[in-house]
């Protein structure tokens, strides 16, 4: 990849061609701003994997040349990998909004590098000057309080990324409207190109606002005579809001479970968006001596994680709650891609356990914080870009946002479906595809280790899918002898009992690999032994059974 002295360059490292793991760039000459830095929540088959970041070493090949990361607001696909590129390069200042900063500082707590990074907060009026860039705000509508749009202010005009939007013009709890004035002004001043969230580019009718589901849940829970519990987003405090108000106009008392729900909860009454009485929220044991229509239970897990206080409470291994007959369970939050499985595993195991379920937009419990196309067509015609780049969103996604942009005004050979690392250069005689960083998917285990890596992943689904097979023999290497052996253990490949025709047969093919490889040599290698053990068993068991489970050869010498 080459830059131009005189061109702005534009990449992703994440959120294309998938939902999750934002992260955008913004460089000129020897100056880059990064915009948001979030975690991807992984599918079905990478096993043992907890969450995917992105692949940061092209930044840290260029650190000197980082001036920013701003970060548009605070879900978790948007920060989650701030602590993970902060271990890289922990120098890189950080501007966020109030609550994103009160999230983010939790992450770096745990990380252990709070007290070494430098923190900013930014509001829509902050402007932030660079010797050859800078950066501007301007308030948008999601899910989450405190949500901005960011320009990053070139000489060639302005790059401006939506972050995740919706024109909601009736939000909760005092929030402020969009701030279209300062979309128009963006747009009349010049926007050089548009990185706008793809999410719900294949809806044709705008989003219905937070306070129609805010209402639509108040008469669900006023109507309910059973013990509640409510499960959500920690960060949507829209919807936590929305629960604690009903909790106080029913009588009811509120459990916090979760800790980062108790970590948001807490966050939204310290930054003033929560107003909860003194006495409404109480411990586990109170609520156990509690009439079941005065308890509501406000917890984690609305995903199906295996871990969060709701999955515990549908399998019966919470400490503190166990399921009742009579208890109605609330969903207020929709699958994220890749968790649908998950989520309805979940919803029959509560059922079963004799719970009343409501989930879903056909009973009003929730809406998307991600505007349908009628407002990415208005986001286009307000800041009215010469270049368009969808983000945030799944191939097809992409796709028909580029359709839309163009319905908006924007001529299609000036709008592109990249994918992650491709980058595109603008100048002053057009725009080009400048060639590719490193934008791969970089893994993190229940360990919190980061780069686990593809072959380790690999071998899990093996195991998974597969089994394990175990071949254990005893040589001489001298005498070229084998001396005890070879045995056979089978782990999730096939039961051995019924099984002894196959193990004793791939026993004789092990020895007579150990005989002949230990004949061809004075010093027989140890490594290629047990390669040519792999390769010939893994084809016998194939033969017999067209399966390929992991050979695992095991050879003692004697000394």
């Amino acid at each position: 990849m080459r830059i131009k002295n005189n061109e702005v360059a534009v990449y992703a490292i994440g959120g294309l061609h998938e939902i999750g793991k934002n992260m955008y760039c913004v460089q000129y000459q020897d100056e880059i701003i990064i915009m948001d830095c979030g975690i991807k929540f992984p599918e079905d088959d990478l096993l043992g994997i907890n969450y995917v970041i992105s692949d940061y070493s092209y930044l840290v090949k260029n650190r000197k040349k980082i001036r920013a990361l701003v970060v548009s607001h605070g879900h978790e696909d948007h920060i989650g990998g701030i602590p993970f590129l902060l271990e890289k390069i922990p120098e890189i200042p950080v501007y966020a909004t109030p609550f994103a900063l009160s999230l983010i500082k939790g992450k770096l707590e745990e990380h252990g590098i709070l007290k070494t990074t430098e923190l900013h907060e930014e509001h829509e009026d902050t402007v932030l000057k660079f010797k050859k860039l800078s950066v501007s705000f301007f308030r948008t509508t999601h899910s989450i309080p405190d949500t901005l749009g960011i320009a990053v202010h070139t000489p060639l005009g302005a790059v401006v990324f939506t972050g995740d939007f919706k024109f909601d013009l009736t939000p909760v709890m005092n929030q402020p409207a969009p701030d279209f004035q300062k979309m128009a002004q963006l747009g009349n001043e010049g926007v050089l190109a548009l990185l706008s969230d793809s999410t719900n580019a294949e809806v044709t009718q705008f989003t219905k606002s937070e306070r129609f589901v805010a209402q639509s849940l108040h008469n669900i829970i006023t109507g309910i005579h059973g013990r509640i519990i409510f499960a959500t987003f920690a960060s949507n405090l829209y919807r936590v809001s929305t629960a604690i108000q009903a909790a106080i106009d029913t009588g009811r008392k509120v459990a916090i479970f979760g800790r980062s729900m108790e970590n948001g909860v807490d966050n939204g009454i310290d930054l003033g968006y929560l107003h909860v009485p003194k006495d409404l929220i109480v411990d586990a044991d109170e609520i156990n001596k509690l009439p079941p229509d005065k308890v509501m239970i406000l917890c984690t897990g609305s995903q199906g994680e295996p871990l969060a206080a709701l999955s515990r409470i549908a399998s019966g291994t919470h400490r503190q709650i166990t399921l009742q007959p009579g208890d109605t369970v609330i969903f207020s939050s929709n699958p994220i891609p890749g968790n649908t499985l998950s989520v309805n595993h979940l919803i029959n195991k509560l059922m079963e356990g004799g719970a009343n379920v409501i989930h879903g937009r056909v009973n009003n419990v929730h809406t998307s914080g991600h505007g349908g196309q009628e407002e990415l067509k208005m986001m286009v015609r307000l800041t009215k870009p010469k270049y368009m780049i969808p983000v945030h969103g799944e191939y097809r996604m992409q796709v028909i946002h580029t359709q839309l942009a163009q319905e908006a005004g924007v001529p299609a050979e000036n709008t592109f479906v990249l994918s992650n690392g491709e980058v595109v250069c603008f100048g002053p005689n057009g725009a080009r595809i400048a060639g590719r960083i490193p934008a791969g998917d970089v893994y993190v285990d229940t360990s919190g280790t980061a780069d686990v890596g593809n072959v380790v992943v690999h071998d899990r689904q093996i195991l998974s899918e597969e089994g394990l097979v175990v071949a254990v023999a005893t040589v001489d290497y001298k005498y070229k002898r084998v001396l005890a052996g070879p045995d056979i253990l089978s782990r999730g490949f096939v039961y051995m009992r019924e099984s002894t025709e196959l193990i004793s047969q791939a026993q004789k093919h092990v020895y007579h690999v150990l005989r002949n490889e230990m004949a061809k040599s004075d010093k027989p290698k140890e490594s290629e032994i047990k390669k040519a053990i792999t390769e010939n068993l893994s084809d016998f068991l194939y033969s017999k059974t067209e399966r390929r489970p992991m050979i695992l050869p095991i050879i003692i010498e004697k000394k």
